[in-house]
């Protein structure tokens, strides 16, 4: 069982596959607007060939063109509203999309119609109904209650509380003299409202209390009261009671209530399949925008942390920079300060020789001083002596 199982939706999973690959196709050659109605001739031949697969094997429907949804159970009418809505009125559809969709929407019309017959409508009581679905009723549904002679049950309020376990909507009592009165029940027009209504019939039936037993006695009053739900003569008799129930309700039968309800929960469905698809579009629209948002802000967040990794690595390069021209400036410093202090020490030597020369010369200068002193004194001694001897 299991390995069959996983068969089929390994299947299912291959055609999914080959009907996206397919669309992916399509859409990738696309045809115009004005190509519709000649185009959706092939898919509709492909669809009648097969080529397609419409039909689950739960026996609900698919959109073939529209593999990768999440919706692929339809029924009957919401695929032929899908494919209708799908191929007159997306803005979003290609047109190659829209010619496809009218090919399912005549497919479905023409091969598949049979289908619509299996559309369930509203359940009804059984056996109740296979005498009675031509019967003409009062509807909205109706109960008549008759021979009410106790006053003090002449009062609306006391008939709710009674048969609030049918759940009436109302009660309208009619008084025919200060002994005796009538009263018109009214229920709920929806299915739920016929069965309450059925069974506040069966109550007094089974009490010999229904509307036969009243007609036996003649529709004289007895000690018991008697009540049954509103049909065709009840709708056409004289009295307060037939005036009322021909102003407030009308005549149908059980086959056309089933019929209207069941066109009403189709018109529903229909409707719902619609909004359903113009919220998986409006789904899709925003899903794009928040890819397109995602995919921007991840391309802003790669950019930024491309530019932070920049920055930290042009802080890190002016960093090394920063430190080798502090190892340069500190080690020229070095070496200007050891040029500086061997100019200062040569600089002293220079000092010291020049003084060392300075005395020397200073030396040099007072010998010189005093050689020419001396010799000085032995010209003038000399002098002296030369003159001296020729004055003698």
């Amino acid at each position: 069982m299991n390995s069959t199982v996983s068969t089929v939706a390994d299947e299912d999973s291959d055609v999914r596959r080959a009907l996206m690959d397919i669309n992916s196709k399509e859409e990738s050659s696309d045809i115009s607007e004005s190509d519709i109605d000649d185009y959706k001739k092939k898919p509709f031949e492909q669809l009648r060939a097969g080529n397609y697969k419409v039909k689950n094997l739960n026996g609900t429907l698919r959109c073939p063109f529209c593999a990768g949804k999440k919706k692929q159970d339809y029924k009957y009418t919401e695929l032929l509203q899908h494919a209708s809505g799908v191929g007159k009125g997306s803005a979003n559809r290609t047109a190659k999309q829209k010619a496809n969709h009218l090919a399912l929407a005549k497919y479905l019309e023409t091969d598949l119609s049979g289908e619509a017959d299996q559309v369930q409508g509203p359940s009804l009581p059984q056996p109740f109904f296979q005498h009675q679905q031509d019967d003409l009723y009062v509807w909205p549904w109706t109960g008549i209650v008759v021979d009410i002679q106790d006053k003090s049950l002449h009062h609306s309020r006391y008939w709710l509380k009674k048969l609030a376990k049918y759940w009436p909507l109302d009660v309208h009592i009619f008084k025919e003299n200060d002994v005796t009165a009538q009263a018109v029940v009214k229920f709920s027009d929806d299915w739920s409202g016929f069965l309450n209504t059925r069974d506040f019939d069966k109550s007094f039936g089974t009490k010999h209390c229904g509307k036969t037993d009243w007609e036996l006695q003649n529709m004289k009053p007895d000690s018991r009261i008697h009540g049954w739900i509103a049909r065709e003569d009840d709708y056409h008799c004289e009295g307060p009671i037939g005036k009322y129930l021909r102003k407030k309700g009308s005549l149908k039968r059980v086959s056309d209530i089933v019929h209207e309800a069941s066109k009403s929960r189709r018109s529903d469905v229909a409707k719902l399949a619609n909004e359903i698809d113009v919220t998986n579009e409006n789904l899709a629209k925003m899903q794009y925008r928040f890819n397109e948002k995602t995919m921007s802000l991840s391309r802003m967040l790669e950019e930024k942390d491309q530019l932070h990794h920049a920055f930290l690595e042009e802080i890190k390069h002016m960093e090394q920079r920063v430190a080798k021209e502090s190892r340069r400036i500190s080690d020229e410093k070095k070496h200007l300060n050891r040029e500086l202090e061997a100019r200062k020490r040569k600089l002293d030597l220079w000092s010291r020789d020049l003084n060392k020369k300075k005395a020397l010369t200073e030396k040099e200068k007072q010998k010189l001083e005093e050689d020419k002193r001396m010799k000085n004194l032995g010209i003038e001694s000399l002098q002296k002596g030369f003159y001296g001897e020729e004055e003698s």
